[in-house]
């Protein structure tokens, strides 16, 4: 339970170091004046086709269930949560979500966990 710990108050850290790094280089970009800054919208379109590239990848991939799956990209940087059947899937997802073009990092944040429900 320590090491899951662990591994959040690094993931956290992390995520916070990105941030306030991408947030550097906005402030950077937008001080110099020669390089107009994106929109908002055409931020989050960006975002949202990284996602869904991700997910098409994952869907693709070998033996990979993502139904249970949700991807979020900002930035370049994806978040994987959610639930897989299989703890070998969850190095998986990384590992192909790392090799979708337009990909800086992922956060990892998938369990293993039953598909459907009963009861």
């Amino acid at each position: 339970m320590k090491t899951v710990n662990l591994l959040k108050a690094l993931g956290i850290a992390l995520c916070v170091a990105t941030a306030s790094g991408a947030y550097a280089q906005a402030s950077d970009a937008m001080a110099s004046g020669d390089m107009a800054a994106p929109s908002a919208k055409t931020v989050k379109k960006a975002d949202r086709s990284l996602g869904l590239q991700v997910r098409k990848a994952l869907s693709k991939a070998q033996g990979f269930d993502v139904s249970n799956v949700f991807v979020r990209a900002r930035g370049g940087v994806v978040t994987l949560t959610g639930s897989v059947p299989d703890g070998a899937q969850i190095p998986q997802a990384e590992e192909v979500a790392k090799n979708v073009a337009g990909v800086k990092s992922v956060n990892n944040k998938l369990t293993i966990g039953t598909q459907g429900g009963g009861g």
